[in-house]
């Protein structure tokens, strides 16, 4: 080989190994850890999770190429969420997405420096998770639940669908929902509808029953189940609950009617799990939380059950079956 040669492959290799070596670096297996407080069996848990790869895969993060996700779930069981996030914070992630308003109380207490991306939170600022919507401020942000307003609607709809209404029992545990949040807002909505609001905290599947069981013994009355993680992992129960003391319900979340309830307005759970993936492709490439402005849905949907208000007694006006983006039959 002629030295003018051999002195120009050095050189064209040593141009070459940076690019190789920065297009190396930027293929790294990242890592995810993603907690969720249903169970991995949990229908709603598959079908956020199916969404939340796929997401992920649409924007260039392949599962055993460039991206590794740790799952935990906490299968309805809140004495469990500080031991999962421990595991994943010990896993060392990149990022960490988390479902509900205590289970990011558990994380953010952890870490402070890890990213994290909330779904599933209705008053974050509240919570004290963010400075502010717009700025969170930390290293946390994601995409909200609810606001507030929103308790006007499952109010008119209970009303709508059981005139004669004049109680309605707002319950949800007190230490997985932000419950007064929702209880002012119910509260400055039902004068205008002629409902009394009967604050109802939960605990115990024993003094859940009781307190049915006694509300329902006062005519007239019905329930709003709040956007609640733990009444959700035991949404079987209730939804039993309310048929049993045939009091008409509205759910702040769809699977309690795929369970079996009356009827609910909620946001696109799935479409949240799909908004969580864009912030943690936009995090994985660089950006930091405190500069991504919190998401709100963008879709609603209305679930009518036409069996529960057979059995009920009810009839669904047209108003609200016009309205329903599906009516189970």
């Amino acid at each position: 080989m002629r030295r003018r040669d051999f002195i120009a492959g050095i050189a064209g290799a040593a141009a070459i190994w940076p690019l190789a070596a920065r297009a190396q670096l930027s293929e790294r297996t990242r890592r995810v850890g993603v907690f969720s407080v249903l169970a991995a069996d949990d229908p709603d848990s598959k079908t956020g999770t199916a969404a939340f790869d796929q997401e992920l895969e649409r924007l260039g993060w392949s599962k055993g190429r460039n991206v590794h996700i740790d799952y935990r779930f906490a299968t309805g069981r809140p004495d469990r969420y500080s031991s999962l996030t421990q595991e994943l914070i010990a896993l060392k992630p990149d990022v960490l997405v988390v479902q509900s308003t205590p289970a990011t109380a558990a994380m953010q207490s952890e870490t402070h420096t890890i990213p994290i991306v909330f779904t599933r939170v209705s008053d974050p600022v509240g919570s004290r998770f963010i400075a502010s919507l717009a700025q969170p401020g930390g290293n946390i942000t994601g995409v909200t639940l609810y606001e507030a307003g929103i308790v006007s609607k499952w109010l008119a709809m209970l009303k709508e669908i059981a005139p004669h209404l004049t109680r309605v029992a707002l319950l949800a545990n007190p230490k997985a929902a932000p419950f007064d949040y929702f209880r002012r807002a119910a509260e400055s909505a039902a004068p205008s509808l002629a409902i009394e609001i009967v604050p109802a905290p939960l605990s115990a599947d024993a003094d859940v029953e009781r307190m049915i069981e006694g509300f329902a013994a006062t005519p007239n009355s019905g329930l709003l189940f709040l956007p609640d993680a733990n009444t959700l992992s035991r949404r079987d129960l209730f939804v039993g609950l309310a048929a049993r003391y045939r009091l008409p319900a509205v759910y702040a979340l769809r699977p309690f009617v795929d369970a079996g309830g009356l009827m609910s307005y909620s946001t696109d759970l799935t479409e949240a799990s799909r908004l969580s993936a864009t912030y943690v492709d936009r995090i994985l490439r660089g950006a930091k939380p405190a500069e991504l402005p919190v998401q709100a849905p963008t879709k609603y949907e209305t679930v009518v059950n036409l069996k529960p208000a057979k059995a009920l007694g009810l009839s669904v006006p047209e108003s609200l079956l016009v309205r329903a983006d599906e009516v189970i039959e």
